[in-house]
Protein backbone atom coordinates (compact mmCIF):
# COMPACT_ATOMS: atom_id res chain seq x y z
CA UNK A 1 0.00 0.00 0.00
CA UNK A 2 1.08 3.59 -1.14
CA UNK A 3 1.65 5.98 1.88
CA UNK A 4 -0.38 9.15 0.77
CA UNK A 5 1.55 11.28 3.69
CA UNK A 6 3.00 14.76 2.51
CA UNK A 7 6.60 14.00 1.63
CA UNK A 8 9.43 16.28 3.02
CA UNK A 9 10.04 19.06 0.91
CA UNK A 10 13.33 19.05 -0.43
CA UNK A 11 16.04 21.84 -1.19
CA UNK A 12 16.14 20.52 -4.57
CA UNK A 13 13.99 19.14 -6.94
CA UNK A 14 13.57 15.70 -8.74
CA UNK A 15 15.64 15.24 -12.14
CA UNK A 16 15.22 19.58 -12.01
CA UNK A 17 11.66 18.97 -12.33
CA UNK A 18 10.19 21.59 -9.37
CA UNK A 19 6.84 19.59 -8.95
CA UNK A 20 8.51 16.52 -7.93
CA UNK A 21 10.64 16.24 -4.39
CA UNK A 22 13.60 14.78 -4.11
CA UNK A 23 11.93 11.04 -4.01
CA UNK A 24 9.92 11.81 -7.05
CA UNK A 25 6.66 12.12 -5.51
CA UNK A 26 4.53 15.68 -7.28
CA UNK A 27 4.00 18.46 -4.55
CA UNK A 28 2.71 21.76 -5.26
CA UNK A 29 6.02 24.23 -5.03
CA UNK A 30 5.96 26.01 -2.62
CA UNK A 31 6.53 29.71 -3.44
CA UNK A 32 6.08 31.48 0.45
CA UNK A 33 9.64 32.58 0.62
CA UNK A 34 9.58 33.84 -3.43
CA UNK A 35 9.80 37.93 -3.55
CA UNK A 36 6.67 39.47 -4.65
CA UNK A 37 7.36 41.15 -8.04
CA UNK A 38 5.53 42.18 -11.08
CA UNK A 39 5.34 38.97 -13.28
CA UNK A 40 4.08 39.33 -17.02
CA UNK A 41 3.32 36.25 -19.56
CA UNK A 42 2.79 36.27 -23.60
CA UNK A 43 1.71 33.12 -24.91
CA UNK A 44 0.32 32.82 -28.68
CA UNK A 45 -0.97 30.04 -30.99
CA UNK A 46 -2.99 29.72 -34.35
CA UNK A 47 -5.64 27.70 -35.21
CA UNK A 48 -5.56 26.65 -39.19
CA UNK A 49 -8.86 26.16 -41.53
CA UNK A 50 -10.31 26.47 -44.89
CA UNK A 51 -10.62 29.81 -46.00
CA UNK A 52 -14.27 29.81 -46.05
CA UNK A 53 -14.63 28.84 -42.61
CA UNK A 54 -11.87 32.18 -42.17
CA UNK A 55 -14.59 34.54 -44.65
CA UNK A 56 -17.54 33.35 -42.56
CA UNK A 57 -15.26 34.82 -39.59
CA UNK A 58 -14.39 37.69 -40.88
CA UNK A 59 -17.62 38.38 -41.19
CA UNK A 60 -19.14 37.80 -38.60
CA UNK A 61 -22.30 35.36 -39.84
CA UNK A 62 -21.56 32.31 -38.07
CA UNK A 63 -24.74 31.28 -37.03
CA UNK A 64 -23.67 31.32 -32.81
CA UNK A 65 -22.82 34.82 -33.42
CA UNK A 66 -19.29 37.13 -33.19
CA UNK A 67 -16.76 34.00 -33.12
CA UNK A 68 -13.60 36.08 -31.96
CA UNK A 69 -15.79 38.28 -29.08
CA UNK A 70 -16.87 34.62 -27.60
CA UNK A 71 -13.50 33.41 -27.70
CA UNK A 72 -11.78 36.20 -26.31
CA UNK A 73 -14.18 36.05 -23.22
CA UNK A 74 -13.75 32.36 -22.73
CA UNK A 75 -9.80 32.82 -23.02
CA UNK A 76 -10.18 35.38 -20.40
CA UNK A 77 -12.01 33.01 -17.88
CA UNK A 78 -9.79 30.51 -18.73
CA UNK A 79 -6.81 32.71 -17.35
CA UNK A 80 -8.70 33.11 -14.37
CA UNK A 81 -9.68 29.28 -13.70
CA UNK A 82 -6.40 28.14 -14.46
CA UNK A 83 -5.35 26.53 -11.19
CA UNK A 84 -9.27 24.45 -11.33
CA UNK A 85 -7.19 22.84 -14.51
CA UNK A 86 -3.90 22.19 -13.70
CA UNK A 87 -3.64 19.89 -10.66
CA UNK A 88 0.05 21.75 -9.08
CA UNK A 89 -0.86 25.46 -10.11
CA UNK A 90 -1.35 27.64 -7.32
CA UNK A 91 -4.53 30.27 -7.69
CA UNK A 92 -3.65 33.91 -8.78
CA UNK A 93 -5.01 36.90 -8.18
CA UNK A 94 -4.33 38.09 -12.19
CA UNK A 95 -4.40 41.98 -12.20
CA UNK A 96 -4.77 42.14 -16.00
CA UNK A 97 -5.79 39.40 -18.73
CA UNK A 98 -5.41 40.93 -22.83
CA UNK A 99 -6.59 38.93 -25.93
CA UNK A 100 -5.72 39.69 -29.25
CA UNK A 101 -6.73 37.77 -32.22
CA UNK A 102 -5.02 38.11 -35.69
CA UNK A 103 -6.78 37.20 -38.91
CA UNK A 104 -4.25 35.82 -41.00
CA UNK A 105 -6.13 35.62 -44.03
CA UNK A 106 -2.79 34.25 -46.78
CA UNK A 107 -2.75 31.04 -44.02
CA UNK A 108 -6.29 30.67 -43.47
CA UNK A 109 -5.89 30.96 -39.61
CA UNK A 110 -6.48 32.84 -36.75
CA UNK A 111 -3.33 33.98 -34.34
CA UNK A 112 -4.05 34.41 -30.72
CA UNK A 113 -1.97 36.22 -28.30
CA UNK A 114 -2.87 36.43 -24.86
CA UNK A 115 -0.90 38.27 -22.08
CA UNK A 116 -1.36 37.98 -18.55
CA UNK A 117 -0.09 39.95 -15.59
CA UNK A 118 0.18 39.54 -11.88
CA UNK A 119 1.66 41.05 -8.94
CA UNK A 120 2.67 38.07 -6.69
CA UNK A 121 5.28 34.62 -6.07
CA UNK A 122 4.89 32.58 -9.12
CA UNK A 123 4.88 33.17 -12.88
CA UNK A 124 1.66 33.36 -15.24
CA UNK A 125 2.43 31.14 -18.22
CA UNK A 126 0.64 28.78 -17.16
CA UNK A 127 -2.37 31.25 -16.96
CA UNK A 128 -1.34 32.39 -20.60
CA UNK A 129 -1.32 29.01 -22.17
CA UNK A 130 -4.43 28.08 -20.72
CA UNK A 131 -5.71 31.33 -22.21
CA UNK A 132 -4.82 30.61 -25.67
CA UNK A 133 -5.80 27.12 -26.20
CA UNK A 134 -9.44 27.78 -24.87
CA UNK A 135 -9.51 30.75 -26.99
CA UNK A 136 -8.80 28.65 -30.06
CA UNK A 137 -10.90 25.58 -28.72
CA UNK A 138 -13.92 28.19 -28.56
CA UNK A 139 -13.02 29.47 -31.89
CA UNK A 140 -13.26 25.42 -32.94
CA UNK A 141 -16.60 25.09 -31.16
CA UNK A 142 -18.38 28.20 -32.70
CA UNK A 143 -17.38 26.90 -36.19
CA UNK A 144 -16.79 22.92 -36.42
CA UNK A 145 -20.61 22.60 -37.71
CA UNK A 146 -18.87 24.12 -40.90
CA UNK A 147 -15.23 22.84 -40.19
CA UNK A 148 -14.39 19.54 -38.49
CA UNK A 149 -10.96 19.89 -39.74
CA UNK A 150 -9.35 22.82 -38.07
CA UNK A 151 -6.04 22.61 -35.95
CA UNK A 152 -4.87 24.18 -33.55
CA UNK A 153 -0.86 24.37 -33.46
CA UNK A 154 1.97 26.38 -32.22
CA UNK A 155 0.74 27.09 -28.47
CA UNK A 156 3.85 28.42 -26.61
CA UNK A 157 5.06 30.64 -24.53
CA UNK A 158 6.59 33.56 -26.27
CA UNK A 159 8.23 35.88 -23.59
CA UNK A 160 7.75 36.11 -19.81
CA UNK A 161 8.86 38.83 -17.06
CA UNK A 162 9.65 38.68 -13.33
CA UNK A 163 10.70 36.73 -10.77
CA UNK A 164 13.68 35.46 -9.93
CA UNK A 165 15.15 34.58 -13.59
CA UNK A 166 13.89 38.39 -15.07
CA UNK A 167 12.62 37.88 -18.60
CA UNK A 168 13.15 35.15 -21.26
CA UNK A 169 11.75 35.28 -25.06
CA UNK A 170 11.09 32.98 -27.22
CA UNK A 171 13.71 34.87 -29.96
CA UNK A 172 16.16 34.49 -27.71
Amino acid sequence: MTSTKPTQQASTSHDGLTHFDATGQAHMVDVGAKAETHRIALASGIIRMKPETLAIISSGTAKKGDVLGIARIAAIMAAKRTSDLIPLCHPLALTRVAVDFTIQADAASVLCEAQVETFGKTGVEMEALTAVQVGLLTIYDMCKAVDRGMVMTDVKVMEKHGGKSGSWSAGN
